[in-house]
Formats: C-alpha cells, structure tokens, sequence
C-alpha cells in the first residue's frame, strides 16, 4: 500500500487478517438527541462534527506462490505450467503470449499442494521497468523458489548461457538477494535440433551447485522428476531452510 503523493509505502499486508489505518475519521457531532431535557422534550438545534482524514492510496497486488517461473519470451514458461498443473494460459508461437500472472496448482495423491507462477517474459532492463518489467517482477517477490526456464536451441539466434546470466543479473537488479533465492534451471526445448550440444555448455557455465533438468515441456508426457524435486525443496523451504536439499541426478 503506497501513498500516491508522497510515494511512501505504508504497509505490506502480507499477513492473514492484518489490519491498517490508512486515514482516521473524524470526531462526530452531537445530533438533536442529545439536547433533550425535561423543558424542551424535542431540539432542534445539533452540532456539526469534524473532518476526517483524506489519503490517495495505491493498493498493488503480488501474487502469492511457492515456486516463480522467469524467462524470456517465448522459452516455454506457459507449455510448462500447462504440462505440470491444471492452468490454461494462452500458448502460441510468438514472444508475450501471456500477458498477466498465471498460478497454477500441482497436486499430489496424498493431497499436497504446490503453487507454481508463470509471469510474463522478461526482456533486458526489466529491472527499469522496461517493458513492465516492475509489473511483472513483484510477481515473483515472495516465491520460495525460483525456476529459469531456458530455450537450450537458442532460438532467435539467443545464446541460452548468455539468456540465464541476464535473467539473473534483471532480478538482483530490481532487488537485491532475489537471484540468490533457492532455484533451479529447466533446460527447456529438448526436442529441438541443437539442444543436446547446448546443453553441455549451459551446465558449463552454470554454478556448479545449481541444479539442470533437462526435459521438453511440448513433447514430455512423465513430469514426475521435475514435480518431486519441487516438492521436496519447498517443504524444505516451508520450514525454514534456505538451501535445496538435493540436487537433481539425470
């Protein structure tokens, strides 16, 4: 919560129930009531109360999920949500298919949930709020993980090491700490020509301790590895624990 004409931010009601005063009320006057007595039984005489407070306030939603998808345009984010959950976002062909946040829900068969965000593509200077980027990146604020999903052909001529590099430098960018949150890499795109050599060269120039998935979100039908990992490094995260606890082993 902002307010508009001095850009300070009041509150963050990240809490269930939380409460703020943005303004208070002014103090009421006393109607006619209370100027009864026994001589004149019906007053009409009555006092008028006190201004309150005035505030323009802005009120900016952030959605609220366990694992945030970051990408470029079109590297897969929104085939990828579809594959693993039950969230229908627009899939096409061209950069900025999606447009707003998406939220999609995984479900296990003992009833476990897991949120997972898909947000639009970022693109260099996102950090500057180029191309939306402020509108996309608070988004992605409070996820406990973060997935870079990665277009390994490099399509657009896009190098996919180069790709995960800018991705990481726009987060710390528009906040500091936020690309050192617990995440992973989906080597995306698998089935394309030109994936299997890239590959090796993304894990190269990758950390050492950041774990690779290598998979097609378009063509793979078993996401069971990917699901399982993400499980098991959110409830770390849940409890308290900033690190994954295991790495993935292809």
């Amino acid at each position: 919560m902002r307010d508009v004409s001095t850009g300070e931010i009041l509150v963050d009601l990240d809490v269930p129930n939380m409460k703020f005063i943005v303004a208070k009320g002014g103090r009421g006057g006393r109607g006619n009531a209370r100027f009864a007595s026994s001589v004149n039984r019906a007053p009409r005489i009555c006092e008028s109360g006190f201004p309150g407070e005035e505030r323009d306030i802005e009120l900016e939603l952030k959605t609220i999920a366990d694992v945030g998808l970051v990408g470029f345009p079109n590297a897969g984010k929104s085939t990828l949500i579809r594959a693993v959950s039950q969230a229908r976002p627009k899939v096409a062909p061209y950069p900025f298919t999606t447009r707003h946040p998406v939220v999609g829900v995984i479900e296990f068969p003992d009833f476990v949930r897991i949120t997972i965000a898909d947000i639009p593509g970022l693109i260099d200077g996102a950090h500057d709020n180029v191309g939306l980027g402020h509108e996309f990146l608070r988004h992605i604020e409070r996820t406990h993980l973060l997935v870079y999903v990665i277009d390994v052909p490099g399509a657009d001529g896009r190098n996919p090491w180069d790709d995960f590099t800018s991705l990481e430098r726009e987060l710390e960018l528009y906040m500091k700490g936020l690309s050192k949150r617990a995440g992973l890499v989906i080597a995306n795109k698998m089935d394309l020509p030109g994936a299997d050599e890239n590959l090796e060269l993304l894990k190269a120039a990758l950390p050492p301790e950041l774990p690779v998935i290598a998979l097609s979100a378009a063509t793979d039908e078993d996401f069971s590895q990917l699901t399982d990992f993400l499980r098991k490094n959110i409830a770390a995260s849940r409890g308290g624990e900033e690190k994954l606890v295991f790495r993935y082993e292809q």
